[in-house]
Formats: C-alpha cells, structure tokens, sequence
C-alpha cells in the first residue's frame, strides 16, 4: 500500500505531465484572481497540482518525497478515516494562497502555481519534530534544520518585498507557517518537545 506522501507525489506528476500537454487544463487549473473572483475557488487546490517546468516539479517533490514521509503519521488519525496527512498538505496549499490572493485580488496579470505552500508547510513542521537535524543546502550543504528555517524566513520577507520575482515568496511563507500552528494545535505536545530540543542540540 502507498503511504500518502508517495500517493501525493504520483497525482501530482500526473497532473502537471498533463498540464504541460494540454494548454486549455494548464489555464483551468493555473491561480488567476479574476476567474476565482467569478467562482473558480477551486483554483486554491488546483494550482498546487501544477508545475511552471520540471525542475520546479522536481525540487518540490523532492523536497516532499524525504520530509513528509518522515512526519505524515502524525497527522493520519486526525482526519477522513487516516487520511489526516493528504488533508493537512492540501489545506497548507490553500491556506498559503490567501495572503497572495487578498493582495492580487483585482489584479489581472497574476498567475501563481506549484505545491510550495504545502511543501513548505511539510518542511516547517519536520523541523518542529526535529530542529537540529541536518538539511542539505542545494542537496551539498549542511545546515541545522533550525538555522535554515531562519534563514528561509528571512529571505521569503525580504524577496517579497523586493518583488520583481515569478517566484511565491509569500505562500513559502505562509504555508511554512501554517505547517507550524497546525502541528501544534493538533498536538500540542510537540512545542515543549521542541523546545526541549531547541535547547539540548548534543541530544
């Protein structure tokens, strides 16, 4: 049986291999403001499930393929008879929209896609789990999970701002966010654990 990770990964390759395919499906499922203004909220989930090229594709379920399958059983009995992980990463994606949304809303050159809301939520809440463990800095570098966590933070504010960039700064941000604040609420017993860990890096 697949776990739900790996299940996440197939439909989302699917989707996006298609997506490059089909024109008319890549526009469908793309995040346009005006067309959710006039009732596409599917959009939200949609455009998660669609990739700009295969690198994108590739460095996102990568990055989802080694982190959620290291914390999905923590959100399995939570929701949908175990399927609690596949809800908790499809709600970061639409979550992580919503800052963007708000701010675009009327604006008819914005286009968004790519899972990095729900990436970035996975990501945020392995390093909950575990902030000293060793992340890999374009797949070579080490770094703490904690240091880069900061670092992520940083930059995503500081590139927002900036703008100028095809790239969703501001989902990263706010999916990683939401990753952290859902984790704790649904078990509240990881924020002392991390701070226990937080302050014990040797252990």
């Amino acid at each position: 049986m697949l776990n739900h990770t790996t299940l996440i990964i197939i439909i989302t390759v699917i989707i996006s291999l298609l997506a490059w395919q089909n024109k008319r499906l890549f526009n469908r499922f793309i995040f346009y403001p005006p067309a959710v203004n006039n009732g596409q909220w599917d959009r939200f989930v949609t455009h998660g499930f669609i990739h700009a090229d295969s690198m994108h594709l590739l460095f996102n379920m990568f990055t989802l393929y080694f982190f959620g399958r290291a914390i999905e059983g923590l959100y399995q009995p939570w929701f949908l008879f175990g399927y609690g992980f596949v809800v908790f990463y499809v709600l970061a994606i639409v979550i992580a929209m919503v800052p963007s949304y708000l701010k675009n809303k009327n604006n008819a050159s914005y286009l968004s896609l790519g899972a990095s809301g729900g990436v970035s939520a996975v990501l945020f809440a392995f390093i909950l789990l575990a902030p000293w463990e060793s992340l890999y800095l374009f797949a070579i570098v080490p770094i703490p999970a904690i240091l880069f966590a900061v670092a992520y933070v940083a930059y995503s504010i500081y590139a927002d701002r900036r703008g100028g960039s095809n790239i969703n700064h501001m989902a990263h941000m706010w999916g990683g966010a939401f990753g952290v604040v859902a984790t704790i609420v649904l078990e509240p017993r990881v924020l002392p654990h991390f701070i226990n860990a937080l302050l014990s890096p040797g252990f």
